[in-house]
């Protein structure tokens, strides 16, 4: 399950490349426009395309930040380990489901079986979270049989 765990802990970080490269082509793009914007017997209408790509900028720049902090998080999390208690880095086989503690970047599918990569403060992140092989928890009306840890 070693294998498993580096691949699916590269795509987690090919996810967060990805949103961080969307975002600096979306700043790039808004400062592009805000300097191609002229001043015109309008005014007002320059002022608010401004602010408006301004906005665009703050927002892309918080993006950008926020997948910078989950580089961070998955840099602290080594995929070569094995384990049997659930925690940060750990892959978990449950009876609804397999889970990747990482970071939350949604379903990743390899070689055909599905994944969740989901981040230990998520709430079942939390449930999961010192589980072992044998260990049931209950979410949403849901019970969970952890199969294995690695």
């Amino acid at each position: 399950m070693s294998e498993i765990k580096q691949r699916l802990h590269q795509m987690c970080l090919d996810y967060v490349q990805h949103r961080m490269e969307a975002a600096k082509q979306a700043i790039n793009a808004a400062q592009q426009a805000s300097q191609d914007d002229t001043k015109s017997s309008a005014g007002d209408k320059y002022e608010t395309g401004r602010a408006m790509m301004q906005q665009e900028t703050d927002r892309n720049v918080t993006q950008l930040n926020e997948a910078n902090k989950l580089i961070v998080t998955l840099n602290r999390i080594s995929p070569n380990g094995a384990a049997t208690v659930a925690d940060a880095g750990s892959l978990v086989l449950t009876s609804n489901g397999n889970f990747y503690l990482a970071i939350s970047a949604g379903t990743l599918t390899l070689d055909g079986q599905t994944y969740f990569a989901i981040s230990p403060a998520s709430p079942i992140g939390i449930k999961m979270q010192g589980c072992k092989a044998g260990d049931t928890f209950t979410m949403n009306n849901k019970e969970y049989k952890i199969e294995a840890v690695s």
